[in-house]
């Protein structure tokens, strides 16, 4: 049977999602945590890979197995044998054909930037940070050139193992609450470092470094070098994948960080 998992986990002490040599990877502690529920070995497959330090307030894994369990003990059973950073928030089987990645047609991303003087205390590690002070409206003007299909090259990892840079961004935005800046995107996939390649070239344009234009003439560039440095990954927040309606899969609302702001 196929069964899909939805997850969140603080990245803080994880060299990311994907195993790898020397473990210390989300993977390894949630493989080896279903193991022993199902008895045999099991192999995920995750909806977004994350890298060290990033977050996940949904990632959506699927798993087959042969043991018979109650969905309860996919829950609370692997719950109780996982690391305290990391939940498994529900639990559905799936059709043999379903694919936590290639099903997928979207994915959401979120970073949060504390502004302020002083650094980080009761937040530190689960956002970035940045002292002089930035402007709003900027980010915001700046940002929508980012909606609708672009080549993304100028934010792409040398490292991305994409095949294309090509991506369509459904949905691009920044918004303040006191001293927390929060972006959010939503697009068709991402590339490798993309989000926080974003985030360091808008926070350019919010402290005044560069023109709102200057947005769109990275696009237009297709130059990784021209764009800013790839920013901290503290405050950056895999928010889930998104999945045609057929799929049936749970809905999860994460209100935390809008609750704080009302």
């Amino acid at each position: 049977m196929r069964i899909a998992l939805g997850l969140e986990y603080n990245g803080q002490a994880f060299r990311g999602w994907q195993s790898q040599a020397g473990g210390g990877t989300v993977q390894d502690a949630v493989e080896a945590a279903l193991g022993h529920i199902a008895a045999e070995r099991i192999v995920t497959f995750c909806s977004g890979r994350t890298d060290a330090g990033v977050h996940a307030s949904l990632q959506v894994i699927h798993f087959d197995t042969r043991a018979d369990r109650p969905l309860t003990a996919w829950v609370r059973g692997v719950n109780a044998l996982l690391p305290e950073t990391v939940a498994v928030r529900w639990a559905q089987l799936v059709p043999d054909d379903f694919h936590a990645r290639y099903c997928a047609v979207g994915r959401r991303y979120r970073y949060l930037l504390l502004n302020r003087p002083q650094r980080a205390g009761l937040w530190r590690g689960r956002c970035g940070w940045f002292h002089p002070p930035l402007e709003l409206e900027r980010m915001q003007k700046a940002i929508q050139a980012l909606v609708g299909e672009h080549d993304f090259s100028s934010f792409r990892d040398a490292q991305c193992q994409a095949k294309s840079p090509i991506k369509t961004m459904f949905a691009a935005s920044v918004r303040q609450g006191g001293d927390l800046f929060i972006f959010d995107f939503t697009a068709s996939a991402f590339l490798h470092h993309m989000v926080r390649n974003l985030v360091g070239s808008l926070i350019h344009i919010g402290k005044g470094a560069q023109p709102v234009e200057w947005m769109a003439e990275l696009l237009e560039a297709r130059d990784r070098a021209c764009a800013a440095q790839t920013f901290s990954p503290d405050g950056l927040y895999f928010c889930g994948p998104i999945y045609e309606p057929k799929w049936s899969l749970p809905v999860v609302r994460d209100d935390f960080i809008d609750g704080v702001l009302r």
